[in-house]
C-alpha cells in the first residue's frame, strides 16, 4: 500500500473550518490522505460549537489545538487548501512543489441569532465542507 498523501488545510483561526475539515479529511479519507490544519493567527482554541458539531456527525476533534502555519512551513505537503479569503490573502510560499487550492466557507464563528440558529449554520458549514472539500481531495487520491 502506498503511503498517504498529506494535506494542510489554513484559516485565519484555526479554530472552526480548517480544524472540521482536518477531521473529516482524517476520518472519510484515511488510510489515503493525512490531514493537518493551522491558522494565519491562531486562536487560542477551537470553538466549542465546531466541537458539538462534529461529534454530532460522529467525529472527535475535541482535543484540536490551533496552530500557527509557520510550525508546517518545512513540511512537505501534496495539497495545501486554504478555507477563508483571508488565509488565501496571507497564505506563505511553501518550499517544492505543491498543489495549492482555495474553498472558501463563511466562518461560523461569526454566525448570530438565537443558539439554534448559531448552532444550524456550524452544521451547514461542517456537511459543506464534507461535501465540497472532502470530495475535492478525493479527487487526488
Amino acid at each position: 500500500m502506498a503511503e498517504p498523501k498529506r494535506v494542510l488545510i489554513l484559516c485565519t483561526g484555526n479554530s472552526c473550518r480548517s480544524q472540521m475539515a482536518e477531521g473529516w479529511v482524517n476520518h472519510e479519507l484515511a488510510g489515503t490522505w493525512i490531514a493537518r490544519s493551522a491558522g494565519t493567527k491562531p486562536a487560542q482554541q477551537v470553538h466549542p460549537l465546531a466541537i458539538r458539531a462534529m461529534a454530532e456527525a460522529g467525529i472527535d476533534i475535541s482535543d484540536g489545538t490551533p496552530e500557527s502555519v509557520d510550525r508546517y512551513l518545512d513540511v512537505p505537503w501534496d495539497l495545501v487548501i486554504t478555507v477563508c479569503d483571508s488565509a488565501k490573502e496571507s497564505c506563505p510560499i511553501f518550499p517544492g512543489p505543491v498543489e495549492t487550492l482555495h474553498i472558501s466557507f463563511p466562518d461560523p464563528a461569526e454566525a448570530s441569532g438565537t443558539d439554534d440558529e448559531v448552532m444550524a449554520v456550524f452544521r451547514a458549514v461542517r456537511d459543506d465542507i464534507k461535501k465540497r472539500l472532502v470530495e475535492e481531495v478525493r479527487r487526488r487520491t
